[in-house]
């Protein structure tokens, strides 16, 4: 990676560089002299231009959803036609099956037991410019959701330098573009993204061994599969009883991950790194990062719905 030095005096001047077709390179955060503590700030000129943002407190009941895409799965009026329905029936229950496959699942506590000198903070700041990359080269949202699973798995079982997560993070965003995007980037704008840190035949190199490693088996279900099911079929049948029958889990189940969430969230709002949080105020995310959470969770919501 390039020094911070030189990075600063050279950010500005690269952000106004423009591919053959119009983009702009986004600087990154040198990890390499990032502290391990998650609170440390950034400066927000370290990353492209702000994006514009909503004006109406996320009120939009007119914005689209996003378009579907190869994994989109058609989902019916009613909890009952859903699951009377072969296909839909068919590719959830593969989905789900899929998802509990231990070799698709990143280790939760990977940070902790395999990896010696990335820590959490510099894997918060990639994903953070990575999803500043997706967003200058109009990705989809299912490549970053399969990029960053790349990621975590490839991280649960091998250990990476500090001077190495970049290149790990552009050449899993590479596999994922080329399994998710009608035309993907190529191997030259990754490298361009990167200030060129790492030259071509780095980045084909790591994402061979990333294609190895996950045994070319390229495909898995990610967050986006599931919410993108589960959000239509909460707009369409408006029933919480559906909602527990389309996805399985009961209220309960979910208490654990909802109060995690929840406390991130909260915790959260005074971090510079804003990519996720600028991405979401946009007009067709529906500015859902304007939204604000009560300071508790009702206990009333992970209680046992009868039907």
């Amino acid at each position: 990676m390039r020094s911070t030095k030189k990075r600063a005096s050279s950010a500005t001047s690269s952000l106004q560089l423009q591919f053959p077709t119009p983009k702009k390179r986004v600087v990154l955060s040198d990890l390499t002299n990032s502290p391990d503590d998650v609170g440390s700030t950034r400066n927000s000129e370290d990353f492209a231009p702000n994006k514009p943002k909503c004006e109406n407190n996320g009120a939009y009941p007119n914005c689209e959803l996003d378009e579907p895409t190869k994994s989109e799965t058609v989902i019916s009026s009613t909890c009952m036609d859903h699951f009377n329905c072969t296909y839909s029936n068919s590719i959830h229950s593969h989905l789900r099956a899929q998802e509990m496959e231990v070799h698709r699942r990143p280790f939760p506590d990977y940070m902790e037991t395999v990896q010696n000198e990335v820590s959490t903070f510099m894997r918060e700041i990639l994903v953070n410019w990575l999803v500043e990359v997706a967003e200058e080269y109009k990705l989809v949202s299912d490549t970053i959701y399969l990029t960053i699973s790349y990621i975590d798995r490839f991280l649960s079982s091998n250990v990476v330098s500090k001077s190495k997560i970049q290149l790990l993070g552009v050449s899993c965003m590479l596999n994922a573009s080329q399994y998710e995007e009608i035309s993907p980037p190529n191997v030259e704008d990754f490298c361009y993204i990167t200030d060129n840190s790492y030259t071509k035949e780095e980045v084909m190199d790591m994402e061979r061994e990333v294609q190895k490693f996950l045994n070319f088996e390229m495909g898995v279900p990610t967050i986006k599969n599931f919410l993108r099911i589960y959000t239509r079929a909460a707009q369409e049948n408006c029933n919480s009883l559906a909602l527990q029958c389309y996805s399985g889990y009961r209220p309960f189940d979910l208490m654990e991950c909802v109060l995690t969430l929840h406390d991130l969230q909260i915790n959260r709002k005074g971090s510079s790194l804003q990519a996720v949080r600028e991405k979401y105020m946009q007009h067709k995310y529906k500015c859902v990062a304007s939204l604000t959470s009560p300071s508790e969770i009702p206990a009333c919501y992970f209680e046992v719905i009868n039907g």
